[in-house]
């Protein structure tokens, strides 16, 4: 009987494509491997004979696609004799951040603003010990902050701005290529600060160079309008959208997300706060997938497009959920217009409950 080898995370599994030496601590919690699940309902209510699969990234350790790039940017730090790490965050940073540092033993400080945190996020970064500062201001306000703060201080920044980071998030496009046996047509992807589409470009293309696949996806980028300096063609001061994980308005990936739609021949896009949460609550209720607003956006673009016809009859298409629906639960169970219903504790009130649902579903 042969035994198959435990799954121990992204940076084992493609040591000979990272920047790590044989003798590297790993500082890793299972990272990467997460599921490309094809759907099977949202499809045949459009009408279109089409090929969609979601990349739920929202199943990695700490909640989000955040943990592929801070297994890379932690274990480097750590090995340069880093003693503490920093970063600006919306959430989903902070909290992978403090969980690998937690992993790693040292400290974590992260700056989030005030007020524009989902709970979710905010728990995580505290319960793993890291110093929280908030700010009045933004991210934006935020990044600048810690770029000021590291010339300075004895501390490691772990946003996307260290390319350790996009290094660890390219190998979502190695998943996808290896599951898929190929590249899909297009990917679709939510854009915030911009360090996700273009590690993903990044992986794509280094397969393609070694002559693993033939081909390469168009990649298309969708804002929430409230922050969308892609679609603005300039950066945006104060952004404002339910969708916390992509309110940024000055992207520190901006250029290479240009090159990245060039490349590909690819598009940027723009979804209100409204279509966004409508596309998560279809997410949940047709194919049993329940992600952050910011996710959902791919899901909303790659539909729209599909509708429209930009992406075309028989396309093989890829939609990346970047962190789980847990993130943010308060915006959530506002969209549950229902609520909760209290009835009596005795069979009668029960059934009746359930009769009235079904007779009116």
């Amino acid at each position: 009987m042969t035994l198959r080898a435990r799954y121990t995370g992204l940076i084992d599994r493609y040591r000979d494509r990272l920047p790590v030496h044989d003798d590297t601590r790993i500082i890793c919690l299972g990272e990467g491997n997460t599921p490309l699940v094809r759907l099977n309902n949202i499809p045949r209510l459009l009408g279109r004979e089409v090929d969609m699969y979601i990349k739920y990234e929202g199943l990695n350790p700490t909640g989000s696609f955040k943990d592929r790039g801070m297994t890379m940017a932690v274990t480097k730090a750590v090995e340069e004799g880093s003693q503490a790490i920093i970063c600006a965050s919306t959430g989903n940073t902070s909290a992978s951040a403090a969980a690998y540092a937690a992993r790693a033993g040292i400290k974590a400080f992260v700056l989030i603003p005030e007020g524009k945190i989902a709970m979710g996020k905010l728990a995580q970064a505290m319960i793993h010990g890291s110093t929280v500062i908030q700010i009045q201001g933004n991210f934006d306000d935020g990044m600048e902050l810690v770029k000021q703060v590291a010339e300075t201080a004895p501390v490691t920044i772990v946003n996307s701005i260290n390319p350790y980071r996009l290094q660890g998030q390219k190998t979502a496009a190695f998943e996808i290529l290896e599951e898929l046996g190929g590249a899909p047509d297009y990917h679709c992807l939510p854009v915030g600060n911009a360090g996700n589409i273009s590690a993903h470009w990044m992986g794509y293309k280094e397969y393609h160079e070694h002559g693993v696949v033939n081909d390469l996806p168009v990649m298309v980028g969708y804002q929430a309008s409230g922050a969308a300096p892609f679609l603005r063609g300039e950066m945006v001061d104060n952004p404002e959208t339910v969708a916390t994980a992509i309110r940024i308005g000055h992207p520190q990936s901006w250029d290479k997300a240009w090159a990245v739609q060039k490349e590909s021949s690819g598009w940027f896009d723009e979804f209100s706060d409204q279509e966004i949460l409508a596309a998560q609550k279809m997410l949940t209720e047709k194919e049993g997938i329940f992600c952050e607003p910011a996710s959902a956006i791919s899901v909303a673009g790659a539909m729209r497009d599909i509708q429209s016809g930009k992406i075309p009859a028989g396309a093989k298409v890829v939609c990346t959920l970047t962190g789980h629906g847990l993130k943010d639960p308060d915006t959530a169970i506002g969209q549950c217009t229902a609520g909760v219903q209290t009835v009596q504790a005795s069979l009668g009130a029960v059934e009746d409950a359930i009769m009235s649902a079904i007779g009116g579903s």
